[in-house]
C-alpha cells in the first residue's frame, strides 16, 4: 500500500482488507444474536439497543489493540423498529420507551465497522413464534416475502449484474406474497469509511425515482449492504413525528456553529465517529447533545436518520447483510437468522425465472490456500489468530 491514502483506494482484493470485514462482520453476528435471543415478551427496546450497542463496543475494543490510531466500533447504532416502525427506531433513556409483547415483528438493525470497513446487518423475528406454534398471515407473508426478497439478492449482486435486476426481481417477490418494497430505499455500495457508496440498489421506485435513479453494473471487489424492507401496506415510509436519534456527519459539509454547545458536542461526533452513524443515547450528557445536534443538523453538517414509518396496522419486515463480491463468487458475511419452519404463508413465488434462482445454489468455489494465507497475514498484524471462516 502506498503512504498516499487519498490516491489508492484499499478494497477487498487485499487479504487484509477481507480480514478487517470478517472481524468486523464476527461482532455484527454475535451481536445480532445477542439481541434476538433478548427480544421476548416484556424485553424494553431501549434495553435492547443498549445491549447491542455495549457488546459491539466491547468486543471492537479488543481488537487490533497495538494500532493505536485505528477507529473501530459502531457502524450503525442498534435499532429496534416494532410492526409498522419501518427503521431507525433508537430511542434515547428519555424517550417513550417500547415494550414488547408476543406477536410483535421486530426488525434489529445494527452495523460494525474495524478500520472503517463496514459490515452492516439486520433481522426480523415475531416474539412468541415457536416451532409448534408458527407465524400464519399477513406477519408470515411479509417475513417469507423479505427474507426471499434478500436471498434471491445474494444471488443476483454478482459482478456483471446490474443493480435495476435486484429492483425488479424484489417487486415480483413482494408482489406474489401480497406484499410491497418500502418505497424508494436503498441498498448502498460500502467503502472504507464510507456507509452510503455512489453505487446503490433501489426497492420500489416511483417514475420519478427510476428515471432520477443511476443504472450501475456490479464489479468484482465492491462491497454492498444489501438492505431489504417490506411491507404488507402500500410500502409508503412516512416521518412519524418519533424523535431522531440517529445521525451522520456529512463530510462534504462546513458551517461555523455558533452556540459552544453544539461546536462542543460536534467536535465529539467528529473524534469519536468520523463519518459513521451514531446516536444521541451514546452521549454522557443526553441533554446537551439534544441541544447540540439541533444547529448542526440544521445547517446539514449532520445528517438525520428520521424513524419512519408505515400505516398503522400494517407489518414491516427487514432483512440485511453485507456481502463481498470476490473473484470466485459472492461472499455473505453477516448472516441471516431466519428459521423457515417459524414462518408458514399460503403464498409462494410462482415466477418459473424466480423460483428457479431461488433453488440456486449460493454457495462459493472455495479457495482454501489463500484463506491460509490471510490468516497468516492477519496474525502478523493483530497479533490474535483469526477464524476467517466464521462469518460464512
Amino acid at each position: 500500500m502506498s503512504g498516499d491514502d487519498d490516491t489508492q483506494e484499499l478494497t477487498v482484493a487485499d487479504d487484509l482488507v477481507v480480514t478487517k470485514y470478517k472481524m468486523g462482520a464476527e461482532i455484527a453476528n454475535q451481536a445480532l444474536k445477542l439481541v434476538v435471543a433478548a427480544a421476548t415478551a416484556g424485553a424494553s427496546v431501549l434495553s435492547l439497543c443498549q445491549k447491542g450497542d455495549a457488546y459491539i463496543a466491547e468486543e471492537t475494543g479488543k481488537i487490533f489493540k497495538r494500532e493505536k490510531e485505528m477507529k473501530k466500533g459502531i457502524a450503525f447504532p442498534t435499532c429496534v423498529s416494532v410492526n409498522n416502525c419501518v427503521c431507525h427506531h433508537s430511542p434515547l433513556k428519555s424517550d417513550p420507551d417500547v415494550i414488547l409483547k408476543d406477536g410483535d415483528v421486530v426488525k434489529i438493525d445494527l452495523g460494525v465497522h474495524v478500520d472503517g470497513f463496514i459490515s452492516n446487518v439486520a433481522h426480523s423475528l415475531v416474539v412468541g413464534a415457536a416451532k409448534d406454534k408458527p407465524v400464519t398471515g399477513r406477519k408470515a407473508d411479509v417475513i417469507r416475502a423479505a427474507h426471499l426478497c434478500a436471498e434471491a439478492a445474494l444471488r443476483l449482486v454478482k459482478p456483471g449484474n446490474q443493480n435495476k435486476q435486484v429492483t425488479e426481481a424484489w417487486n415480483k417477490i413482494a408482489k406474489s406474497f401480497k406484499c410491497c418494497p418500502i418505497e424508494g430505499m436503498l441498498s448502498h455500495q460500502l467503502k472504507q469509511h464510507v456507509i452510503d457508496g455512489e453505487k446503490t440498489i433501489i426497492q420500489n421506485p416511483t417514475d420519478q425515482q427510476r428515471k432520477d435513479h443511476e443504472k450501475a453494473e456490479f464489479e468484482v471487489h465492491e462491497v454492498y449492504a444489501v438492505d431489504v424492507l417490506v411491507s404488507t401496506g402500500e410500502g409508503k415510509a412516512k416521518d412519524g413525528g418519533q424523535r431522531t436519534t440517529v445521525y451522520k456527519r456529512d463530510p462534504n459539509k462546513v458551517y461555523g456553529l455558533k452556540m459552544k454547545t453544539s461546536r462542543t458536542f460536534f467536535s465529539e461526533v467528529e473524534r469519536r465517529y468520523d463519518t459513521m452513524p451514531f446516536t444521541l443515547r451514546a452521549f454522557e450528557d443526553e441533554s446537551k447533545a439534544r441541544l447540540g445536534v439541533v444547529e448542526c443538523a440544521k445547517h446539514e453538517l449532520l445528517q438525520p436518520f428520521n424513524v419512519l414509518n408505515e400505516k398503522e396496522g400494517e407489518f414491516v419486515a427487514q432483512f440485511k447483510f453485507t456481502v463481498l463480491l470476490m473473484p470466485n463468487g459472492p461472499l455473505r458475511i453477516t448472516n441471516s437468522l431466519y428459521e423457515p419452519e417459524l414462518y408458514k404463508s399460503e403464498f409462494e413465488v410462482e415466477d418459473p425465472e424466480l423460483k428457479a434462482l431461488l433453488q440456486s445454489s449460493a454457495s462459493r468455489k472455495t479457495q482454501k490456500k489463500k484463506k491460509k494465507k490471510a490468516s497468516k497475514t492477519v496474525e502478523s498484524a493483530t497479533g490474535q489468530a483469526m477464524e476467517t471462516e466464521a462469518a460464512e
